[in-house]
């Protein structure tokens, strides 16, 4: 499967596509609504930020807690129950009154529900299409996300013009019913893929196995901690660049999508793995020019350079899955997914720290002479990526097997 026509043929894979873009189209017109109201409510910058952007944090708790779930429910009734949940808090949202606290504490709660049954919808990408198609369908949805959130922030800037904060949340609480109803009904039911029940014991069992198999652990790191440090570079820009900053923003997105439609769409599978190298360096080394203080056009032009090497993730989600039992897929992809967004705040905060104490263009240049420093040091464990145990489940739980040989992926990459 090479080409969107395929892709799209596939029924599932159509109504998964369409359910995720009504998702985040929800999600980013209610938080700008909630950014929106929180500022008029508080006049605080910082509450304003959080409300809009704090809520990833809630997948480090979801990680530890109950991240199984991916695997220890049915795929269709995870995304329906993250769905739901989803659908009830943006409801609340709309509810004029509402005080403040119960706002974050609904959007928390949306955020860690989603964060522990997020891996599910992408193990069941790899399920539904045939072997070899995870990376044209993980792209593709990777643009959908890019595309819809630019889409939802622009229209619920529109609809903030005409409507209220609460009658935008009304407009976002359709987007989720439709993203519910899409995923209940085009997605077939499926068997989970884990026999044991969620717990949060079991989920820190498969954490540490996973955790404690290098290459895996390595994949995971290469993951989160380069692109999370560009990350910061990024979260810059508005004191970079000031009322300007929207045009590095855009630049940043376009490389991003470009790289993700190239990557997804045009190479086979030898050229992906031969530009992990040369897409790793890119992410990090055109920021180092902000060190001259480059003028908006040159720094445009970095940016969208820059951003096309986030495209790197989608070779080693590759290899992270071929890495990986079966039966842990949702909670393998789920921990990534969290843990990069954990580390894109964490290193944002931390872009700040810099920038109060360095000229803002020093501040990118460092962070990104870090992430730099941290590809360069993370390289090796790439070389020598092993193969994962095989997981085995009783009514135990999951129980490590190891092979005396190097456990090969199964031939269609299927369960």
């Amino acid at each position: 499967m090479r080409t969107y026509s395929e892709l799209f043929a596939v029924h599932e894979f159509r109504n998964l596509f369409v359910a995720n873009c009504a998702g985040i189209a929800a999600h980013t017109s209610s938080a700008l609504a909630l950014g929106s109201l929180t500022y008029a409510t508080t006049g605080s910058a910082t509450l304003t930020a959080l409300s809009m952007f704090g809520a990833p944090l809630a997948g480090v708790l979801g990680s530890l807690t109950l991240l199984s779930a991916s695997d220890s429910l049915p795929p269709r009734r995870a995304l329906a129950l993250a769905a739901l949940v989803g659908l009830a808090g943006t409801a609340l949202q709309a509810v004029p009154g509402l005080p403040l606290v119960a706002r974050f504490a609904v959007i928390l709660l949306v955020a860690y529900v989603g964060s522990i049954t997020n891996g599910a919808r992408w193990a069941l990408i790899n399920d539904i299409l045939p072997a070899g198609a995870y990376v044209l369908g993980r792209s593709t949805m990777n643009v959908s996300v890019g595309v819809m959130q630019i889409a939802g922030f622009g229209a619920g800037g529109l609809l903030l013009v005409w409507l209220s904060p609460y009658q935008v949340f009304l407009v976002a609480t359709a987007l989720r019913a439709v993203a519910l109803a899409v995923t209940w009904i085009g997605v077939r039911e499926r068997p989970a893929r884990a026999g044991a029940r969620t717990s949060t014991a079991r989920t820190l069992r498969i954490n540490r196995e996973l955790w404690a198999d290098p290459g895996r652990r390595s994949l995971y790191l290469n993951l989160w901690l380069p692109s999370g440090l560009v990350v910061g570079c990024e979260a810059l820009f508005l004191p970079y660049a000031g009322e300007r900053a929207g045009f590095l923003f855009a630049a940043g997105a376009l490389g991003m999508l470009a790289g993700d439609v190239v990557v997804g769409r045009f190479l086979s599978a030898a050229a992906r793995q031969r530009c992990v190298l040369p897409l790793r360096l890119l992410l990090p080394l055109p920021y180092l020019v902000f060190l001259l203080h480059p003028e908006l056009p040159v720094a445009m032009l970095l940016a969208l350079a820059a951003s096309v090497g986030f495209a790197v993730a989608l070779p080693l989600q590759e290899q992270l899955i071929a890495h990986s039992p079966a039966e842990a897929h949702g909670q393998v992809l789920g921990l990534q997914q969290n843990g990069m967004m954990t580390g894109q705040a964490v290193f944002a905060a931390l872009a700040g720290a810099v920038a109060d104490v360095l000229p803002t263009h020093q501040a990118v240049a460092v962070l990104a002479g870090l992430s730099l420093a941290t590809t360069l040091l993370l390289t090796r464990g790439l070389r020598h990526t092993r193969l994962a145990p095989r997981v085995t489940t009783g009514r135990a739980g999951p129980v490590v097997r190891r092979r005396s040989a190097e456990m090969s992926p199964p031939a269609d990459g299927r369960r």
